[in-house]
């Protein structure tokens, strides 16, 4: 298991020394850069202290004889070019190229020189540069060592530090095991660090969406229970009659009314499970293109059948290159519910379904001769269950609430209006799925 504690005091004392070392590094050459003009300095002084007095050959010699100079080689040559002086014998440095300072090799060192001429002497002063590194070195060092020494203190520091900050993780974790699936109120959040909120948030958002989503469920499935409870005592009477029956009349009439209650608890199961299938909160891939046009042409192929059983023209209005994005499947199940609904409620005249594009996007109507829902219960005819004083029997009240759903997912706009002609327009527009949309006929 990672430690994010033990990741976090690893890579502040990693940065600390990191810093620490780049600090070394900054002072040694910032050191070496000052030693060396401090040295080269003392070299041209050193030189020009020696120009500046008179000696003769031997007197020269032995006024720098002594260990004054030990850090320094100096060698001076006559003007015959004979070497008259050599405060090291044991370091030979090469004859001098030119005046002034320069940089040379000798004796597997580096070395800095001073040379003048002075009165028919040439006298060279060379220092190695080992003792101006070591210098920045010390000078370095000295600034690295507090470094080394604040690390075992800053490392105990950052675990207490950082165990300290990161308790509220436990205590909030602790909180949250300690609940029972029932219990989705927030997590406090007011002594929670700001680094933390988003995260406690985000689950006290995550608390909020679960609860709904279990009210919804736990409302489901007793609107379910409610529902289903009718149309099964229904079908247990119905098979009663049927098997009481004395002649082959009331056997046929009793089998077919135990039919019909069978096609109308399988398509309310049918419904219900479409319904549980439409979660609000699922997201949708708004990026599958949807050909609009196809779809409404099979649906009106689908519920040819039901309309001629009884007696509806299903008409079709269906522009080409109609087009929109989101889920086929969920888009069928609208147009299909919205359909069922028209042929169902419907008693005669025609149900006329519309597929066109419009600059907002892609519209589906379904237009029918019924007797259309009022006003002012519109609003509420989307509600699971919900079923008008004037809605005729046969219905479960699912249809609208699936078609809701649906266009909600699919950020669709869904419009209960007065037909032209009587009875009840439903509108849907969604989203367009290319720029490429015909154009809205004249027919609303």
């Amino acid at each position: 298991m990672t430690s994010m504690r033990r990741r976090m005091l690893v890579w502040l004392l990693s940065s600390v020394l990191l810093g620490g070392l780049g600090a070394t590094v900054v002072v040694f050459f910032q050191a070496r850069a000052q030693s060396n003009e401090i040295f080269d300095y003392q070299l041209r002084q050193l030189a020009l202290t020696l120009r500046d007095r008179t000696y003769s050959v031997t007197q020269f010699a032995e006024a720098l004889s002594g260990d004054e100079a030990l850090d320094f080689v100096i060698q001076v040559w006559g003007a015959d070019g004979r070497q008259i002086y050599h405060s090291h014998p044991n370091i030979a440095l090469p004859p001098p190229k030119r005046l002034a300072f320069d940089d040379i090799e000798a004796n597997r060192a580096h070395w800095r020189v001073y040379v003048l001429q002075q009165r028919g002497l040439t006298i060279e002063v060379a220092q190695p540069a080992a003792v101006r590194d070591e210098l920045a070195f010390n000078a370095a060092w000295r600034t690295l060592l507090p470094f080394l020494f604040a690390l075992p203190l800053m490392g105990l520091l950052i675990w207490r530090l950082v165990g300290d900050e990161m308790r509220v993780l436990e205590t909030t974790a602790q909180a949250i095991a300690r609940r029972s699936p029932e219990s989705l109120e927030p997590i406090e959040a007011a002594s929670v660090p700001e680094e933390v909120r988003p995260l406690v948030d985000a689950l006290n958002g995550l608390l909020g969406r679960l609860g709904g989503a279990l009210s919804h469920q736990r409302q489901f499935i007793a609107d379910a229970a409610h529902e289903l409870r009718t149309p099964l005592t229904a079908l247990r009477l119905q098979l009663q009659l049927a098997e009481r029956a004395t002649d082959s009349v009331e056997r046929a009439r009793a089998h077919e009314t135990l039919r019909a209650g069978i096609e109308r608890s399988t398509h309310l199961v049918a419904q219900l499970l479409t319904l549980a299938r439409e979660d609000p909160d699922a997201p949708v891939d708004m990026t599958a293109p949807v050909d609009v046009s196809a779809l409404a042409r099979s649906t009106l192929q689908d519920f040819e059948a039901p309309a001629q059983a009884k007696g509806l023209d299903l008409i079709g209005r269906i522009d080409d290159g109609v087009a929109a994005r989101g889920s086929a499947t969920a888009l069928r199940a609208l147009l299909g519910n919205l359909v069922d609904n028209a042929i169902r409620y419907t008693p005669a005249g025609s149900v006329t379904v519309r597929a066109y594009a419009r600059d907002d996007g892609a519209v589906l109507e379904v237009e029918d001769t019924g007797p259309g829902i009022p006003a002012a219960e519109r609003e509420r005819a989307f509600d699971r269950f919900f079923r008008g004083e004037t809605a005729p029997s046969g219905g479960a009240g699912l249809g609208l609430a699936i078609v809701r759903r649906i266009a909600q997912r699919h950020g669709a706009r869904v419009e209960l209006l007065d037909a032209p002609g009587g009875g009840l327009l439903a509108r849907v527009v969604l989203a367009a799925g290319s720029d490429a949309a015909s154009k809205p006929l004249d027919h609303r």
